[in-house]
């Protein structure tokens, strides 16, 4: 008699399945010379999970263990796998920094990664922004935007004076000199109108000061007004001086000599020939009141001494004689 004997086999098919087939052959009876021998297997599946733990790997950082598959979901404690392959990479926007991990963590704002199996996310460089988190990417700020910081969660506007007429700005440039912008956010600078000024390191245009003049547009700075002329605005011309009067350098108004009193003579004023006369009368009519005041005073100081001179005169005296002399005598004067 022959007997026939099959060994029993347990192999893996796939990574998502583990089938176990056992092949028991039926062998006829004892055949007789000549007779061929016949075996009919019998297949057996098996859904039992093998237990791998003692071969099972941490997941390295960047990935995680994905217990849907057998060659993670054989091990017993969560993070390992049969070997590190079998671990699924962290997404785009995701990282893990922590070895033998279920999951990946999304970036936070301000940072991203934009490639698979990323152990950390990297900040946004200046000049670029992320609003969100698990992102792939950052978004570069607008032109009259800027962030001047890494990890930015949104651009700030350019300040009135500054501008930026690109993308992705880290800073925003001062105006250069004769413009400005007078809006924030701005893209690019307008120039100074006439009658203003700005230096290069100014922020805003400023006014020319009294007496300086600019008529041009996008000028840096102001001119002085000539001699001869006068300037009352600072966005016009020059403008000349009248013959009459006097016109320096910076004059925002002609000067003049008071008039009827006074007249030019080249740069100064001299007394037209009409206040001489004045004056002289003035000083002859000034003259006579000083004299008639005087006279005035004599007069009233001779009739205060004749007033007490008549009094001394008409006193009463008893009746008779001083010194020899009737009493109503007249009084005789020895010139004293």
């Amino acid at each position: 008699m022959l007997a026939l004997s099959v060994m029993n086999t347990t192999f893996i098919e796939n990574v998502t399945e583990t089938t176990t087939f056992s092949e028991t052959p039926t062998v006829s009876e004892t055949p007789t010379f000549n007779e061929k021998v016949t075996a009919t297997p019998h297949m057996i599946l098996s859904t039992t999970s093998p237990d791998c733990s003692g071969l099972c790997e941490a997941c390295v950082p960047g990935s995680y263990s994905d217990n849907d598959t057998l060659l993670c979901s054989c091990c017993r404690e969560p993070g390992l796998c049969l070997f590190t392959g079998a671990c699924l990479p962290c997404s785009k926007g995701f990282f893990q920094s922590l070895a033998g991990q279920q999951r990946c963590l999304p970036c936070s704002q301000g940072f991203y990664t934009n490639f698979t199996g990323s152990p950390v996310c990297q900040s946004c460089p200046a000049g670029s922004y992320s609003n969100n988190t698990g992102s792939n990417s950052c978004q570069s700020c607008s032109p009259g935007f800027y962030t001047s910081q890494q990890n930015a969660t949104l651009c700030s506007p350019c300040q009135r004076g500054t501008f930026c007429n690109s993308s992705s700005c880290a800073l925003c440039q001062i105006c250069p000199a004769g413009t400005e912008s007078l809006q924030a956010a701005a893209k690019e600078c307008t120039p100074c109108r006439p009658g203003l000024h700005k230096a290069p390191r100014q922020s805003m245009c400023q006014i020319c000061s009294s007496g300086f003049f600019q008529i041009h547009w996008g000028q840096e700075t102001c001119n002085l007004c000539p001699e001869n002329h006068y300037c009352p605005s600072p966005d016009v011309n020059p403008i000349l001086c009248p013959g009459v009067a006097f016109c320096p350098e910076g004059s925002t108004a002609p000067g003049y000599c008071m008039e009827t009193f006074f007249r030019k003579a080249g740069e100064d004023c001299e007394l037209a020939p009409i206040t001489i006369a004045l004056l002289v009368i003035g000083g002859g009519v000034a003259l006579l009141f000083v004299i008639l005041l005087v006279l005035r005073r004599m007069r009233d100081t001779d009739g205060e001494l004749s007033l007490a001179r008549q009094f001394l005169l008409t006193k009463e005296r008893p009746q008779g004689e001083y010194y020899g002399i009737p009493y109503d005598a007249e009084p005789v004067y020895a010139g004293w």
